[in-house]
């Protein structure tokens, strides 16, 4: 990560962070600028200017640094409501409409996306696209035994879909969920992604995929400008 990505994805996660109000339920993402907004509220629970927060977190790796800065978390299982989540996304398009998955943690972050109140969006400029899919392969979580299954069926949806290997381990990514994880790429990227997130879901062997649709309420933007990073605050295109 260049000095620049640094500032815009410390800038963004610090405007993220300002949307927290006292006895709030958040959905705390993953990610690399979702850590930066988790590690900005852990100090602001710790110099008291934030109190009474409770967090969801969407990932083993967001649990982890959560209970480092000793912010409360509930599960998932033992909430019916989140007030505020907050995450990045590997891609953003002009309607709000969202790949996510890069760290493979796609379905927890679904799951918190859905059941909360207000979804903000934290990335960088970086991540703002015309269309989806173009420069970025849509992930698809599926039980270990019927990857190449789906595999198929994606081919007759009209996507290329490989098995996303580790890194620094031999074999592939297994998910928090004990799943594995296509990457699939579409020729002219992804014209329909209301219709396409229900025709992948439909698909036996697949938990979920990483288009988030009709989910987002705000998206900030982390940018230089001058030389000094800037947040702005993106206005949806219906």
């Amino acid at each position: 990560m260049t000095d620049l990505q640094t500032q815009m994805k410390l800038a963004v996660a610090q405007a993220a962070v300002e949307n927290i109000e006292d006895g709030m339920v958040l959905g705390l993402g993953s990610g690399s600028t979702a850590a930066l907004m988790i590690q900005a509220l852990g100090m602001k629970l710790q110099d008291g200017s934030l109190k009474n927060i409770v967090g969801v977190t969407t990932s083993f790796q967001g649990e982890v640094l959560a209970q480092q800065l000793e912010i409360p978390l509930r599960n998932f299982s033992a909430v019916s409501k989140i007030d505020l989540a907050i995450d990045g996304a590997d891609e953003v398009d002009p309607s709000f409409q969202l790949i996510k998955g890069g760290g493979a943690c796609h379905v927890q972050e679904k799951l918190v996306a859905s059941i909360s109140d207000r979804f903000i969006v934290v990335v960088d400029s970086s991540k703002i696209v015309q269309k989806l899919n173009l420069g970025f392969r849509l992930p698809v979580e599926v039980l270990p035994i019927t990857w190449q299954l789906v595999q198929s069926k994606l081919k007759d949806l009209g996507g290329i879909a490989d098995l996303r290997m580790a890194e620094k381990k031999a074999g592939p990514v297994v998910t928090d969920q004990g799943n594995l994880v296509l990457d699939v790429s579409f020729k002219n990227g992804i014209d329909d992604p209301k219709n396409l997130e229900r025709e992948i879901n439909n698909l036996p062997g697949v938990l979920e995929n990483g288009l988030f649709v009709n989910l987002v309420d705000e998206v900030l933007v982390g940018k230089i400008e001058n030389g000094s990073a800037i947040v702005n605050n993106l206005q949806k295109i219906s």
